[in-house]
């Protein structure tokens, strides 16, 4: 069927009309799945109640979390300031003591007051120490050192202070992992030629400085690291921090502080090929993190209503700090949002790709000196966007142009056809015309796929050449073998052709030659098909579209002109207004089909039975024709 032009784009002008007076920015719109694991991982307290964060490209991480932070806490946070103190019994062994919140500073001011006063009047203050800041350790320490001086400790440091914080203190991100970020270390110094560690030398990383809180890590920064991995797991399995020695192998330098308590909800940030490569390589990843948090890059409209969009376009413009959005704007908005996805209902959530986009209409804007980004700034910086990208794309075009590669968009060609092909470039697609041809003649059937055998077609592309070769047989074949074998080429391909959407292109230009029905050249046409003859869907049906429109509309457009691709991809339609606009003035077409049937009405301008019954009447006359030929001849020849 022919698509009219308002279906080859998004509803957007009904959408941009729905834009509400007030919105509340948010980074977390339409991740309710994700929002729902991370609140049943942040209400359950145990070694074994970790998550995974799927982070999809174009998300701002620390924005994210930020805000859940704010929403959702974790219900068992408990946390401490945590002091290391001198050893009266063991100068390279120091004992921590954990505090209150924010009072670590306040501790060491007493305990200094409590060593500099005489051991007979201690009393008073060891209670006032005790009931201020109450935890066992202090108890413990400062029954140690009650009835002893400065003198009677080791060093020159009484003690230094690991970790400090606020009650309200947001989660830790750890983004760039190391050892020493992660786990912290301790420095050696060297005294008159001894080398030796002190408390001032040791310093905490961010699994003791979120240590009752949240800690964020970035996944492939940890695993790529030696080591790291089996580090982390062991502190979470035992709840415990050990110090690593200082030094290295070669330095004979003991210095070891006692292990620090650790209860800790970890998150892992990654993307979902290494939340798969975990469980599958690693038997402990499923027992320390059971929830994964999926965060999509997509905002589905058949699943959610619009108007939360509206918040979280709201959060991009905020953190572009860009002039704000006109009210046309918001048309050519969600064109770009939903282009990004493929599909006409579902939205954008790439952020960095949205802010990226507005920024530079900003730009053009503020060069205009207008006061707001309007619906053609951001037109123009797509348009600029794509003259950067298009350099490719122009000299393939301009090769077809000049005719250094044949590609006909008029008449009528026997066994000819213009598939669509996609080419990728520098992270830039743009659809590219290929011209596929076949013949045929006597034989037994086979068909001969020459990219094959020359060694230039890929694995999927050859199942598709496969499928086809099914359909005929299934279709012409049944009773008794063909007495016709054909051969097919993408003609002027010189690198590996791969893919099934050329199948059903292939399968078109086939029954062509076997009916010898000239298929018309005008048209090109792109979809995959199975052994049954349905059509099915294919990728990038945008640039495919606009790559054969843009060589016509380069040549001239004679209103015969058009793409045939597959009604499973009428979801995906997001053309550009030029395309829009040539079949809203009939001067270009779109179709769309379900089965090959159709396909070759519209190629050939005739009906599927007489083409097909024009294909039988000539195999039978050949199959006549071999039966009244001697075994002997036809075996010689």
């Amino acid at each position: 069927m022919r698509i009219v032009a308002a279906a080859l784009q998004p509803k957007i002008d009904e959408w941009a009309n729905q834009r509400p007076t007030a919105t509340s920015p948010s980074a977390l719109v339409g991740q309710q799945r994700a929002l729902s694991a991370l609140q049943q991982a942040l209400s359950i307290a145990g070694r074994y109640a970790h998550g995974f964060v799927v982070t999809p490209a174009g998300m701002r991480t620390y924005d994210v979390l930020n805000e859940v932070e704010s929403k959702q806490q974790w219900l068992h946070a408990n946390k401490f300031d945590w002091v290391y103190v001198a050893n009266p019994e063991s100068a390279n062994e120091p004992l921590c003591v954990n505090l209150p919140c924010g009072k670590a500073n306040d501790f060491l001011v007493k305990l200094w007051e409590l060593l500099q006063a005489d051991v007979s009047v201690r009393a008073p203050l060891r209670d006032f120490i005790l009931e201020t800041f109450p935890s066992d350790r202090v108890a413990k320490y400062i029954e140690l050192i009650i009835d002893r001086t400065f003198d009677d400790l080791p060093g020159s440091e009484l003690a230094t202070v690991i970790v400090s914080h606020d009650e309200n203190e947001p989660f830790m991100l750890c983004d760039r992992v190391t050892e020493a970020s992660l786990f912290g270390s301790i420095r050696l110094q060297s005294v008159e030629g001894t080398i030796s560690s002190d408390l001032h030398l040791i310093e905490a990383g961010a699994v003791l400085k979120a240590n009752g809180g949240v800690l964020a890590i970035d996944a492939e920064e940890l695993l790529i690291q030696p080591g790291l991995w089996r580090k982390l797991k062991y502190i979470l399995r035992t709840s415990e921090f050990h110090w690593p020695q200082p030094g290295d192998a070669n330095i004979a330098a003991y210095y070891q502080p006692e292990p620090i308590p650790v209860h800790i909800k970890v998150l892992l940030l990654g993307e979902r090929d290494i939340y798969a490569q975990l469980r599958e390589l690693d038997r402990d990843f499923d027992n320390l993190f059971p929830y994964l948090a999926d965060f999509s890059s997509h905002y589905s409209l058949q699943n959610a209503p619009l108007a939360p969009y509206f918040d979280y376009l709201s959060y991009v413009e905020r953190e572009s700090a860009v002039l704000p959005l006109a009210a046309d704007a918001y048309a050519a908005l969600f064109k770009f949002v939903t282009r990004i996805t493929d599909f006409q209902t579902e939205l954008s959530l790439d952020t960095i790709a949205i802010m990226q986009l507005m920024r530079e209409a900003c730009a053009i804007a503020q060069t205009s000196a207008s006061k707001e980004i309007s619906a053609s700034h951001l037109q123009q910086a797509l348009k600029q966007r794509h003259d950067r990208d298009g350099y490719i794309a122009e000299l393939s075009r301009r090769a077809i142009l000049e005719g250094q590669v044949y590609i006909a968009t008029e008449g009528e060609v026997v066994g000819q056809i213009n598939g669509l092909t996609v080419i990728t470039a520098g992270g830039h697609e743009f659809g590219e015309p290929t011209r596929i041809t076949a013949t045929v003649h006597y034989g037994d059937g086979d068909i001969i796929d020459i990219d094959r055998k020359s060694e230039l077609s890929g694995s999927i592309h050859t199942k598709g050449v496969m499928i086809l070769s099914a359909y005929i047989a299934n279709v012409f074949a049944r009773n008794e073998a063909m007495a016709l074998s054909a051969t097919i080429v993408f003609e002027q391909s010189y690198h590996e052709v791969d893919g099934d959407s050329a199948s059903l292109a292939e399968l078109c230009c086939l029954l062509s030659a076997l009916a010898e029905a000239p298929i018309q050249q005008g048209l090109a046409i792109t979809g995959a098909v199975d052994q049954f003859g349905r059509v099915q869907a294919i990728g990038a049906v945008n640039e495919k579209i606009e790559g054969y429109f843009e060589l016509c509309r380069t040549r001239g457009l004679t209103a015969k002109q058009g793409v045939i691709i597959p009604a499973a991809n009428l979801s995906q339609l997001n053309l550009s207004d030029e395309v829009i606009q040539a079949v809203a003035d009939n001067k270009f077409h779109v179709y769309a089909i379900e089965h090959v049937g159709e396909a070759l009405e519209l190629l050939t301008q005739t009906e599927q039975k007489q083409l097909y019954a024009r294909i039988e009447q000539r195999l039978n006359e050949l199959q006549q024709i071999e039966r009244e030929v001697p075994w002997w001849r036809r075996w010689f020849n």
